[in-house]
């Protein structure tokens, strides 16, 4: 295999879920050209091939992740590109306290990372399938992991400790954080600009996923995820913060089993559990009924005391940004949460595109430059 950087080599980055493959492809060149942005959904009930600038495609309903894998590998290995895969980034949710940076995965790694799937049931049980179903169908292709908790690596012990017995803190129980791509992406693009990226900011990932990070030169200092990604801001069908006596309460009095509970909190809580079913924030906007009212206007009102939560880490405030689905497209709830926020001294708002999967991208030349 040739140094990346020719002409038609080319990197494919992949995010992929439960019922979802997303990929993009770019070129190795300097400025990384987006050579193809793709995803399947539906896999499970009806899947279909969604291809930037193009029509979409239905597929066999009985369409598995693998093949679903194979599906979007057998497109980007079609000849009639004339890209040259030379490597595959993966967006891996949990690096645990091992994984601070990129690397090169391995089969020792990937057992390695199994034993945090507890942590993030929801994602890293198929970011690491993606991982071997591509190994299995190239096996001598470079495959690259990013965590989504390496951006919060460098957090005090303050930040990242929950007030529990030592022998429990020391067994992992304490705070990681997530989003640490796009928050990562979001501090490369600030830094980019002239003048460089300010010195307290607070980036808002909002979307069916939600967080905040606080960043001090662009490095994050603390954020409102933490040992999982129940922590934190309510999202799309995820609790956030909760008394957890209300966990113990649920099994002991409500009569429901830990997966009863697990499944409660993670599938049926945040913007879905408030609205009576509805969790997407475009929908909730659009709807004029009371329930999606009181999910939206609960949504303003915990992420503003959460950003000041961050404020108070940074020690003030010289800009907000907002980033994520929600974050990028619902103005209502910026504005919402930014009016909120008008008690504190002044300060600049940003919307900056969430771009997790350049950033995937950067890293995985980045380690191929560097072997």
């Amino acid at each position: 295999m040739s140094k990346p950087g020719a002409a038609n080599d080319a990197v494919l980055v992949l995010n992929v879920g439960s019922s979802s493959v997303k990929f993009r492809v770019f070129g190795t060149t300097e400025d990384l050209p987006l050579l193809a942005d793709g995803r399947i959904t539906g896999i499970g009930s009806r899947p279909v091939f969604k291809l930037a600038g193009t029509e979409d495609r239905a597929l066999p309903m009985e369409l598995t992740q693998a093949q679903a894998m194979k599906e979007a590998l057998d497109f980007v290995q079609a000849d009639t590109h004339g890209w040259r895969l030379v490597a595959a980034g993966h967006r891996i949710v949990h690096g645990g306290v091992v994984y601070c940076d990129p690397v090169r995965l391995d089969n020792d790694m990937l057992m390695q990372l199994d034993s945090f799937a507890p942590l993030a049931p929801l994602h890293q049980p198929h970011n690491l399938a993606a991982v071997r179903a591509l190994a299995k169908l190239y096996p001598d292709l470079p495959q690259i992991g990013c965590f989504d908790t390496a951006f919060h690596a460098g957090h005090d012990r303050i930040t990242q400790s929950y007030a529990l017995p030592k022998d429990l803190r020391d067994q992992g129980v304490r705070r990681y954080g997530f989003h640490g791509l796009s928050y990562e992406w979001t501090a490369h693009v600030l830094a980019e600009e002239e003048g460089g990226i300010p010195e307290r900011v607070v980036a808002a990932h909002l979307g069916n996923g939600a967080s905040l990070c606080a960043m001090r030169r662009g490095y994050s200092i603390d954020t409102t995820m933490g040992m999982t990604a129940l922590e934190g801001l309510p999202m799309g069908t995820r609790c956030g913060a909760l008394d957890p006596g209300a966990v113990v309460y649920m099994q002991r009095t409500c009569g429901l089993s830990l997966r009863d509970v697990e499944n409660a909190l993670y599938n049926y809580s945040g913007l879905k559990g408030l609205s009576g079913g509805m969790s997407d924030m475009k929908k909730l906007l659009e709807s004029k009924t009371q329930e999606a009212g009181f999910a939206v206007d609960y949504f303003i009102f915990r992420t503003a005391q959460k950003i000041a939560e961050m404020v108070v880490s940074l020690g003030g405030l010289d800009m907000l940004v907002f980033t994520g689905g929600i974050g990028e497209n619902a103005a209502p709830v910026r504005g919402g949460i930014v009016e909120r926020l008008s008690f504190l001294p002044k300060f600049q708002t940003r919307i900056i595109r969430a771009d997790e999967e350049r950033m995937i991208a950067r890293h995985t030349i980045g380690i191929l430059n560097l072997a």
